[in-house]
């Protein structure tokens, strides 16, 4: 299969294989995002050293005595794999890690020496010293190594940040490159289906983003055979699907405190608006400190939730919202669905519970997808941010999923609509929006001009309500 995508990330290798001095790049993600398909995929898997850090198995006292063994066991595999004659596994990180220099340096390779590293958070297990033998390899040696380009790989961004890309140790500043990859974009989620087989219309494609996001694996489970709503029974709802146990997975293989995180992420879940840093704690009913902004940020670098300032709030408290649709489907849908039919989805994709998480979702869709909408709007050359409002009014708060503040003076308050056809706005439509303008303009003044946006499926009925919206994109302009 090719690379869908990615194109900026692979111009950045390019460059890197370029380059003419060592490459030191550091590529992180979340979990089935493709991090090891790009990398193997780009350079054909032709590497000079490659090698897989093993998943730990267990968290037990006993088996944390043997883990270090059975990650230098099978490094040393992949040294013989590379050419080392010597099958005796090395005593710690330093000889390993020394075996693997001599092994490059012993190599005759006309332009790169690649070496590509994965999973190698797994490899640094408790008291091995992986880091300061890691540190040791690239500092005495690898630096030096004009035709070297080093990649390592990792889904637990916590530790890829902490002990690499931000390092204060001996690795401070040593990473020549960072490469973040996301998941899919609406336009390469529907790039990557075609490339499986799969063939969707633009509002089926919307909605199988809604429930797995842009995660290439997930979206691998697509059956080119069955219509979405069967594909989804198949991966969720009937017996033994594949992704009913995935919720779990994502948190137990790539976060340090696993338990912690996914309490997180459920606390968020509660609350579509955000919570703050106070309110998550409560929540979690966990006190002040105890590596809360570690999670927080492993979350945030890992695109499952977003960090943004509320509209108009002039107080610097930072909110933190959950935007990984796979999640927020899993939650509402999935968690304790025993008792559901095996074809449950088929069977109310056009019922009210259904129709309503569309709307919701289609919001967060939009959310994820804020280039896109600023580049239909022609406002991507202008200084802007994007956040929610939440405002109060007689019959209780009022929300705004997507506001963008310009720099020209301009506020485009969004509203989401996620229809089977044309939407139609009406009086009460116009009352609404003209009522949170109000609120709005309360918080800021008369200082900038607002403007009202429409993004929705098929477009407007244009009727004498339709004018309060500026501007109307379609489900196309996502797909830019």
């Amino acid at each position: 299969m090719d690379i869908i995508g990615r194109s900026e990330e692979r111009r950045t290798l390019g460059r890197l294989v370029e380059s003419g001095k060592p490459e030191f790049l550091a590529v992180y993600g979340r979990r089935r995002v493709g991090k090891t398909f790009l990398i193997n995929t780009y350079f054909n898997n032709s590497f000079a050293f490659s090698h897989t850090g093993i998943s730990p198995k267990s968290e037990e006292t006993e088996a944390r005595k043997t883990l270090l063994q059975i990650q230098l066991d099978a490094f040393q595999l992949s040294l013989w794999d590379a050419g080392v004659a010597d099958l005796s596994a090395p005593k710690d990180w330093l000889e390993a890690f020394n075996r693997l220099e001599k092994l490059l340096s012993a190599k005759r390779i006309t332009g790169r020496k690649v070496v590509f590293i994965d999973e190698i958070p797994w490899m640094d297990t408790p008291k091995s010293n992986f880091i300061s033998a890691f540190e040791h390899f690239w500092n005495h040696w690898g630096c030096k190594q004009a035709d070297l380009l080093l990649i390592v790989c990792g889904s637990a961004s916590s530790w890829m940040l902490e002990n690499l890309i931000d390092s204060h140790g001996g690795l401070y500043g040593r990473v020549t490159r960072e490469m973040k990859l996301s998941p899919f974009t609406l336009r390469e989620t529907e790039l990557f289906l075609e490339s499986i087989g799969v063939s969707y219309t633009r509002y089926d494609t919307a909605q199988a983003y809604m429930v797995f996001g842009g995660t290439p694996f997930y979206l691998g489970f697509l059956d080119p055979e069955l219509s979405l709503p069967q594909s989804i029974d198949a991966c969720f709802f009937r017996k033994n699907a594949p992704l009913r146990q995935e919720f779990k997975r994502l948190f137990s293989s790539a976060f340090k405190n696993a338990e912690r995180v996914e309490a997180i992420v459920r606390a968020l879940n509660t609350k579509s608006i955000g919570l703050s840093r106070d309110d998550i704690l409560k929540k979690i009913g966990m006190a002040s400190g105890g590596h809360i902004t570690e999670s927080l940020e492993a979350l945030v670098a890992s695109d499952f939730i977003v960090r943004f300032a509320p509209f108009g709030n002039s107080k610097r408290e930072k909110m933190y919202k959950l935007v990984d649709p796979f999640c927020l489907f899993y939650l509402r849908f999935v968690e304790g669905s025993g008792h559901l039919d095996n074809s449950f989805w088929s069977q109310n994709a056009s019922g009210q519970r259904i129709s309503s998480w569309r709307g919701r979702a289609f919001e967060n869709l939009c959310f994820n997808h804020i280039d896109q909408i600023k580049d239909s709007l022609g406002i991507r050359g202008i200084i802007s941010f994007q956040s929610l409002f939440i405002g109060e009014q007689e019959k209780g708060k009022a929300q705004i999923d997507l506001v963008i503040d310009r720099s020209d003076n301009v506020v485009n308050l969004c509203e989401a609509k996620f229809y089977g056809g044309e939407f139609e706005p009406t009086l009460e439509t116009n009352e609404t929006l003209r009522k949170r303008e109000a609120l709005v303009y309360a918080k800021l003044g008369k200082k900038k001009t607002i403007k009202h946006v429409l993004i929705t499926t098929f477009g407007v009925v244009r009727n004498r309500h339709s004018n309060v919206f500026a501007q109307v994109l379609l489900l196309d302009d996502l797909f830019g």
